[in-house]
């Protein structure tokens, strides 16, 4: 098993998490739990398995974020809901979301589910604290709660090693999303607004990528290229670890496909996202 498995799974997990984030009835969910507002729902929300994380923490594991942005929302979120509140509102929501798109996947959760939590079990959490968190959570008495809780710990490992190869190639934050903008074509816009940016911000984050031959005249060059394929193959390697030798990991990922498409089909989440997922 090569490490292309572990892209492909986060193509299949990536949607069934994202729900949480996109769809009508879970930002609504977050606010019905006390949170003000879309974004402080999101970093409530994705953050609350931490506690009642503050800003510095947060900007620490999300690390793409502007900080002014994060600072909106925490600490001022846990004045409004407990992580405890959080957490419970965040699973019903995306469980009865799938439930919806997706009437069979309680029988998809039931033949996944064994060999999702056995990578969970397996995957390495030093360094991987959005995972390690996640992981720490209780597994929900519901299946389809349970799958959507094991899809979110995995998606969190990978994005945990992600930052940890951004790190290691001195790619902040900013410069991450204006590599990829770079390599996809997509408007900056779209990163600025969803990220906190601001267009000086992108400029100057330009201009040190610039510096270092990895853009030419805000287009990418070749080593800019190549350094985006590096990250992304460390990244595949590094989400591997969760799942080389687990029995029926295979399996798995044949029976959460058609989940995955009927989310992508469904409009619950929008493509493209500034999540950077694309259609299983």
């Amino acid at each position: 098993m090569d490490t292309g498995f572990a892209r492909a799974m986060w193509r299949v997990l990536e949607p069934l998490h994202a729900v949480t984030y996109f769809s009508p009835a879970c930002v609504a969910a977050h606010k019905a739990v006390g949170l003000r507002g879309f974004w402080m729902g999101y970093f409530g929300a994705r953050s609350a398995p931490l506690g009642a994380a503050g800003p510095n923490l947060v900007e620490a594991t999300f690390y793409n974020f502007h900080p002014s942005m994060i600072r909106r929302a925490l600490p001022d979120a846990w004045t409004f809901a407990s992580p405890a509140a959080v957490l419970e509102a965040r699973r019903t929501a995306a469980a009865s979301v799938l439930r919806t798109i997706a009437p069979d996947i309680e029988t998809v959760a039931a033949t996944a589910l064994p060999a999702l939590q056995a990578a969970i079990d397996a995957a390495p959490a030093p360094g991987r604290p959005l995972f390690a968190a996640n992981r720490d959570l209780p597994t929900p008495a519901d299946p389809v709660e349970a799958l959507w809780q094991a899809a979110t710990a995995l998606r969190e490992h990978r994005g945990d090693g992600h930052i940890a190869c951004l790190l290691a190639e001195g790619i902040d934050g900013c410069e991450a999303h204006v590599l990829f903008a770079a390599v996809t074509g997509s408007a900056p816009a779209m990163w600025q607004a969803n990220r906190g940016w601001s267009e000086s911000d992108w400029a100057a984050a330009q201009e040190r990528l610039e510096s270092r031959g990895l853009l030419a005249d805000g287009a990418l060059a070749d080593n800019g290229r190549d350094l985006r394929a590096h990250i992304e193959s460390r990244t595949d390697a590094l989400a591997m670890t969760a799942y080389a030798d687990v029995p029926g990991i295979a399996e798995a990922l044949t029976a959460l496909t058609p989940i995955a498409k009927s989310v992508a089909g469904s409009g619950a989440v929008p493509y493209p996202n500034p999540m950077g997922a694309d259609p299983a």
